[in-house]
């Protein structure tokens, strides 16, 4: 839906259908934003194609709203570093008005998100949750879900028999709910076998190592599921080189290399999610919570919600032209 246009003098309520949350900012005084006001987007691997459409949204929600917004975190898969950069930017001199954090390992963020809010900075988690810290609330996937979805895809294809090999990064919350989804979803076909779930460790490269190496022990599952963006475009790159065909493949999200390898036939879907409107609806939403601090997130009447589900769509031959036509 199209937000009211926002005035330079005074910035009426917006009421958002998508939760409880009211949009209010400053319907009484006519609060405006300030030159150094500053939102952060925290998170790791900032390079790839997800946070690059992340940070899209983010960007976009920035011109809207008249403010400044930026990413910030490691270039490459370092839960570690993404802890440091989100710390150093809650101690630095000019803090920013607020945080969107995903929190690649949910444990090692806690502290760091939790050191935010005790500085006066609201936090909201996008995309992987941390939900133990003092963050605000969870916009994103709803992952189990999701990954219950692509489980029936599978299942489907497989005629409710065959092995599987998943790839996935298991210190992810919302990875490890993907996984469990499609547990759910295989438990109600016994024929069915997770025979290995495989740590990426934030290096997608490897798969294409793995993959071949399944291939010249003549070990290939009869399907493969990646619970991430970037592997499964790495496994129908190989077993396309070795000739092999026949497998169903199961991919996360819509990189170009995803793309493409289903329109050529050799992954059969993707579970896509929508980091743009995360980041997006994500600024609005910490924006507000700077100008409108809430009484409490803990009760009943609570002024915020828990989660906002952003949705999946899958997308297969039959709609991948309309997100080809994006690349």
């Amino acid at each position: 839906m199209k937000v009211a246009t926002i005035s330079v003098t005074r910035i009426g309520c917006l009421a958002i259908a998508a939760g409880t949350i009211l949009f209010q900012y400053a319907c009484s005084g006519g609060a405006r934003h300030e030159s150094t006001e500053v939102y952060d987007l925290v998170t790791t691997n900032t390079h790839i194609a997800y946070w690059a459409e992340a940070s899209a949204g983010l960007s976009a929600a920035a011109k809207d709203l008249g403010v400044r917004a930026e990413t910030i975190g490691p270039d490459t898969y370092d839960p570690q570093a993404e802890k440091d950069a989100l710390l150093q930017a809650v101690h630095q001199n000019l803090r920013p008005a607020g945080f969107l954090v995903s929190a690649a390992d949910p444990d090692l963020m806690r502290d760091a998100i939790d050191a935010a809010v005790a500085a006066g900075i609201p936090v909201i988690t996008i995309d992987a949750d941390s939900p133990k810290s003092k963050r605000q609330f969870f916009i994103g996937t709803n992952n189990y879900q999701a990954g219950q979805m692509g489980g029936d895809i599978v299942a489907k294809e497989l005629n409710g028999k065959g092995t599987v090999v998943v790839f996935s990064l298991p210190a992810q919350a919302n990875q490890d709910e993907r996984l469990e989804g499609y547990k759910r979803a295989f438990a109600r076909q016994p024929g069915i076998r997770i025979t290995r779930v495989v740590d990426v460790h934030g290096e997608p490269a490897k798969v294409f190592d793995m993959a071949n190496e399944l291939i010249a022990k003549k070990a290939v599952p009869d399907a493969f599921v990646c619970l991430e963006s970037q592997s499964c475009a790495e496994v129908a790159d190989a077993l396309d080189r070795a000739n092999v065909r026949g497998k169903t493949i199961v991919a996360m999200d819509t990189i170009d290399d995803t793309i493409g390898w289903i329109q050529k036939g050799m992954i059969r879907a993707t579970i896509a999610q929508r980091p743009y409107t995360m980041a997006y609806y994500g600024l609005r939403a910490i924006d507000d919570l700077h100008h409108n601090k809430p009484s409490s997130v803990e009760s009943n009447r609570s002024s915020v919600p828990v989660f906002i589900d952003t949705g999946v769509t899958v997308v297969d031959k039959s709609n991948v032209a309309a997100f080809q036509s994006k690349h």
